[in-house]
């Protein structure tokens, strides 16, 4: 389960926080703003309900088990921020999984080079993944690999019926997965995209959808009191009025540092937009950015206790226990975890007594189904700070421009 806990927002000058007053008033807007992302037909609440995606995935998974020593994505932004996400996540830090997992997210030549020296290409499974079926960079290494391993070496993920590599798939007879039309890249991590990959590593992607299942559900609840996506929302809006345009998520456990990475494209590509929906020139968005706890409480907490008071801290912790060891010598007593626990309600007393705004996220473990119900926590927040903003959440033209810029410069 997830628990939000909001007191230190309330503790702080009204000049930079929030009452609950503040909130609360804001409530009425639920419905209407369900409504419209309901006419923006929006497919990232419904697609985690499509068991035959997952029936063709759990198929897939049992046809080439022990084919493979290596599973190599070939994706960048949502088409790979999400897998490294899960892997980082749900897999021991230190030991690879069988099959082993390569996420390659960047065209830089020596992270190509780095990859062809530990992996045997004849036993690589090579995962090609592009919503659009055409970006240069992914469609670029596809062709670099495609001429040093048969076609049966890959499988694709990309738009069900457009772009290059659904031409190439359907000539070439390679197994291929969609991504629903209605769902943006960003947003797929709970398609294809994420579950194929996690599924041939060992992963319990059912337990990953029940999870989103059940935060979806609080989505699209009218409550207050259930909907922790919609107050999230509310909480970064209203602070953004208050000049906070930088949203800072702090994850005090070592396995969710790239769940913050995964948010950081989910809300800069997301809500960073010129126009609002009357076609006005706005130029609004939140900046993400990422710290780790306790790491970066030596570093980057001197800026966010003394420096521009112009962010919100998201804290996320982990509440589970079931991984602990006693500190000998200096805390009698105290374990790990205890640490901390008290290192990161330090932090946070720290940039409230300094007036700063903050938040915490509790999940009871990092799990499947946690990390599901953040995907969809987060998700859904963007979806209603779309509305909040009064802007398109779900394109992104910025992107677009510099692609067709790319693609002009190569001719």
């Amino acid at each position: 389960m997830i628990n939000l806990d909001i007191s230190n927002l309330t503790k702080i000058s009204p000049e930079h926080g929030l009452s609950e007053t503040e909130i609360a008033e804001k409530n009425s807007l639920i419905a209407e703003y369900l409504e419209k992302i309901h006419a923006r037909n929006q497919g990232f609440y419904t697609v985690i309900d499509d068991n035959s995606m997952v029936e063709k995935i759990n198929n897939y998974a049992n046809e080439v088990k022990g084919k493979y020593d290596h599973i190599v994505v070939l994706g960048i932004g949502g088409s790979a921020l999400g897998t490294i996400c899960l892997q980082q996540s749900l897999t021991h830090q230190f030991k690879q999984t069988s099959p082993s997992l390569h996420v390659i997210d960047n065209i830089d030549p020596v992270l190509i080079k780095e990859l062809e020296d530990v992996i045997e290409l004849e036993k690589t499974l090579f995962i090609v993944v592009t919503k659009s079926g055409t970006t240069p960079e992914i469609l670029s290494m596809y062709y670099y690999f495609r001429q040093k391993v048969g076609k049966e070496n890959f499988a694709f993920i990309t738009d069900p019926k457009k772009g290059k590599l659904r031409e190439i798939a359907q000539q070439d007879n390679i197994p291929v997965f969609d991504i629903p039309e209605n769902v943006g890249g960003r947003f797929s991590v709970l398609t294809a995209v994420g579950l194929l990959p996690a599924k041939l590593i060992g992963l319990d992607i059912e337990a990953l959808l029940k999870g989103a299942q059940t935060m979806r559900d609080q989505f699209l609840s009218e409550s207050a009191d259930e909907n922790l996506p919609f107050k999230i929302a509310t909480i970064q809006h209203a602070l953004s009025k208050k000049n906070k345009s930088i949203t800072v998520m702090m994850p005090y456990a070592q396995k969710l540092i790239r769940f913050s990475d995964w948010y950081k494209q989910l809300l800069a590509e997301s809500i960073g937009k010129r126009l609002d929906n009357q076609g006005n020139d706005v130029f609004v968005g939140l900046t993400p950015t990422s710290a780790l706890g306790v790491t970066d409480q030596h570093s980057q907490s001197q800026l966010y206790n003394e420096g521009p008071n112009d962010k919100l801290i998201i804290f996320v912790e982990d509440t589970s226990t079931t991984t602990d060891m006693i500190i000998p010598e200096i805390y009698e007593g105290v374990t790990f975890k205890k640490l901390l626990s008290v290192e990161l309600d330090a932090t946070a007393g720290s940039l409230t007594k300094n007036d700063r705004p903050n938040i915490k996220i509790q999940v009871d473990s990092v799990s499947e189904e946690s990390l599901g119900q953040l995907f969809m926590l987060f998700e859904g927040a963007t979806a209603f700070l779309g509305e909040f903003f009064n802007i398109n959440a779900f394109d992104q033209p910025g992107v677009e421009l510099s692609k067709d810029l790319t693609r002009e410069a190569l001719k």
